[in-house]
């Protein structure tokens, strides 16, 4: 099928934050595994069968015996999982990071298997904790190996000191046999992220170089036996944005390869859209899709080594009349359901019926209420990614507060440290009131103006992201012909960004972001007094009309 008559692949293809993609085909049906840092459920899956159109299957860890996510630090928590099939299983391998201070990161690797790519999953089986970033390999005479960068955390010492490989035994479900450092990197420096393949008698490792911002890469090496010598392709990277501030799509980098079933290579890998050039990125890390082709001498190529907005889709996909949406880009979502939407996301614990309630109030969701907003070990956060620069997302809440440590309503939010509240709460003397709160860099403020009386306990919440300006507003009478309230001046959502909350003193991270701005719904009942809320709607909107 010509280039003419093949459907595009148009980047990202998984939009918002959907960082360190591992793709995996099984059969006709392709499956992609990101990274979920603090949130839960913990490892993001998606699923195609034609490399264009993507559909959210929800969370692959969802329950405290798989990820205990109690106390985890931002951008802590779930990094780079590998998502591999071998003898009729699902293997998932993930690493739980517990800090990056000081040159430490305490990254203990677990691994799982599933009969389907969300489970249900075994037990997991803790491995080594000397790096980060795992994958595995499964070999074509049977054996399988564990790679990962390996971390060096002494003064002075190189903290990205190389890719490690161990054989790893299915049966015994433990790691065997000596570790080999079989690559040190290039000049690029800050090697991780292996995933090893095999093609044509070579073997071939794929890794990530330059950081994980601007001077990201993805480069390639090869060996003709599994433990090396391994050469980097002499002709640089496979696929960098670095130097070229203009592509849409910048940070590229962190990849993993898949063939079709008629051998036609792509690559899925890292990118992130600043809002200027160089600039901040609200969406966050994102999946992108490249064509792969091979040189006479064996080298994989990207058509100028670049991330292109738009790839020729795989042989035989035919042409849509109307392209799908995706429920990450609308979804109106009454809570009809037992169980929440695969695109609702809960912070640092999973959606239990401790604190998450479908059940009794039907067609409502109630959230009871949890801790401070600075709390890492009960928030009450139910939320979903931001996936375009226009977006809207509108709730209608019934809650009644008791007193002023009792707040309910909507988000919009990147960490702990950054993000605005528009709320209900109750004044002194018991009134109830509207108000916004935003908190930049750990500072948390009120937004003058806005706070007001309320005499019901029925709302309607609104938020409305516009690239780098953010509006929220309320409707006392909600419902189709609500009129809505303007909740404050325009404010920014570049803060809700991880350019913005990386923080770097004395050449230590003090603060680190690598996850996305999320939009959502927020309980909390500070004096652990029984607040709840009762959530009878939310709608999420990307691209919005005026």
């Amino acid at each position: 099928m010509s280039t003419a008559t093949r459907r595009a692949i148009r980047n990202p293809v998984l939009t918002g934050f959907h960082p360190d993609p591992s793709i995996l085909r099984v059969g006709s049906d392709y499956f992609i595994a990101t990274s979920t840092f603090e949130w839960m459920p913990g490892v993001r899956i998606h699923h195609s069968t034609n490399l264009v159109d993507w559909r959210p299957m929800g969370g692959a860890l969802n329950e405290k015996r798989l990820l205990d996510l109690t106390g985890a630090g931002d951008s802590n928590g779930v990094w780079a999982p590998s998502l591999s099939y071998h003898d009729g299983l699902f293997h998932l391998l993930y690493a739980d990071v517990a800090t990056f201070s000081g040159g430490y990161w305490d990254p203990q690797n677990y691994l799982v298997t599933g009969p389907t790519p969300t489970g249900p999953w075994s037990d997991p089986v803790p491995l080594h904790g000397r790096g980060f970033d795992a994958s595995l390999f499964h070999d074509e005479d049977g054996t399988t190996w564990m790679l990962s960068m390996v971390a060096d955390w002494r003064p002075g010492r190189n903290r990205f000191a190389g890719i490690s490989i161990q054989q790893y035994d299915l049966q015994a479900r433990r790691l065997v046999g000596p570790d080999h450092t079989i690559f040190q990197g290039t000049g690029a420096a800050l090697t991780e992220a292996p995933n090893l393949y095999r093609k044509d008698g070579w073997y071939y490792l794929v890794t990530a170089e330059g950081g994980t911002s601007w001077e990201h890469q993805v480069t390639v090496a090869r060996s003709s036996h599994l433990l090396g010598p391994y050469l980097a392709d002499p002709a640089g990277p496979l696929l960098t944005s670095y130097g070229n501030p203009s592509l849409t799509l910048q940070k590229a980098g962190h990849g993993s390869l898949v063939r079709t079933p008629a051998g036609q290579w792509y690559l899925a890998h890292l990118v992130a859209r600043p809002y200027t050039p160089l600039g901040r990125c609200v969406l966050g890390r994102e999946t992108a899709i490249q064509e792969v082709t091979w040189t006479a001498d064996g080298w994989p190529r990207i058509a100028d080594g670049v991330p292109s907005d738009v790839v020729p889709a795989p042989d035989g996909v035919p042409i849509a009349e109307v392209r799908p949406v995706s429920s990450e880009e609308s979804e109106d979502d009454d809570f009809d359901e037992p169980a929440l939407g695969v695109n609702w996301s809960t912070l640092r614990r999973p959606a239990d019926p401790s604190w998450i309630d479908l059940s009794t109030r039907p067609s409502f969701l109630r959230i009871r209420g949890g801790q401070s907003p600075m709390g890492r070990q009960r928030p009450s956060l139910v939320a979903r990614r931001v996936v375009a620069e226009s977006c809207a997302f509108e709730a209608v809440m019934e809650f009644t507060p008791r007193n002023y440590r009792q707040l309910a309503g909507i988000t919009a939010y990147y960490n702990t440290r950054n993000w605005y509240f528009l709320h209900v709460t109750a004044d002194d003397d018991g009134t109830p009131v509207v108000d916004l709160l935003a908190c930049d860099s750990g500072r948390v403020a009120v937004v003058p103006g806005v706070r007001s009386a309320l005499t019901a306990d029925r709302i309607g919440l609104r938020l409305r992201f516009d690239g780098p300006r953010l509006r929220f507003s309320y409707a006392r009478t909600p419902g189709p012909a609500a009129g809505w309230t303007e909740a404050g001046p325009a404010l920014d959502a570049t803060t809700l960004s991880d350019e913005y909350a990386a923080q770097v003193v004395d050449g230590e991270p003090a603060a680190w972001g690598f996850t996305g701005a999320f939009t959502g719904l927020w309980v909390q009942d500070l004096g652990a007094e029984g607040a709840y809320a009762d959530f009878d709607r939310a709608v999420y909107t990307a691209n919005p009309a005026p």
